[in-house]
């Protein structure tokens, strides 16, 4: 892709997702390619369509989610990556689950993006997981859905009390530890 139409994509993407948090997935593609600064020819050359517009912008902030992991891996120790990994996570639950929530639910579940998304969440678990346990940090019981699942959880309880969600780490952290015969 040209520098300026990956520019025109990338800001494209970044309009939608706000314009998708505001008012849902039936915001009107006319105002986002307005807001975006495109007109609506340049909106529809890179998405056809609505589905293919909400794909992209959940596809984006998964890849994002899954590229902190490799950062996180290869600048971290691993009990300090696996740590910032599921802060991250969420945090990134709880100020983008009405987003996700609603992008979700507009996309077709049996879409290959939507696959593809939650393999590259998986996939990312497992190596923050695999990465921990080989280091010695975590128990050899946990599992890449048992993480996702209790960030998520946490996530989303951290949502009515933000406060909560240090503690909630800390216990959460706390039993996954591998402990000391």
């Amino acid at each position: 892709m040209r520098a300026d139409a990956r520019r025109n994509y990338e800001r494209i993407l970044s309009v939608a997702r706000e314009a998708f948090t505001e008012h849902g997935p039936d915001a009107p593609l006319d105002d986002i390619a307005r807001r975006a600064q495109v007109g609506p020819g340049t909106l529809y050359r890179h998405f056809p369509n609505r589905e293919a517009l909400i794909e992209a912008v959940y596809r984006a902030d998964i890849e994002a989610r899954t590229q902190r992991t490799t950062e996180l891996l290869e600048t971290l120790p691993p009990g300090e990556a696996f740590e910032e990994w599921m802060r991250g996570y969420v945090e990134a639950v709880r100020g983008n689950r009405s987003l996700a929530t609603t992008l979700k639910a507009a996309m077709d579940h049996d879409s290959e993006t939507f696959a593809l998304c939650k393999k590259m969440l998986h996939d990312a678990a497992a190596k923050i997981v695999r990465a921990a346990q080989d280091g010695g940090v975590i128990r050899d019981d946990v599992t890449p859905r048992d993480l996702l699942l209790m960030v998520h959880a946490i996530g989303v309880a951290a949502e009515a009390t933000p406060d909560a969600a240090p503690r909630l780490l800390t216990v959460m952290l706390d039993g996954l530890r591998r402990q000391e015969p």
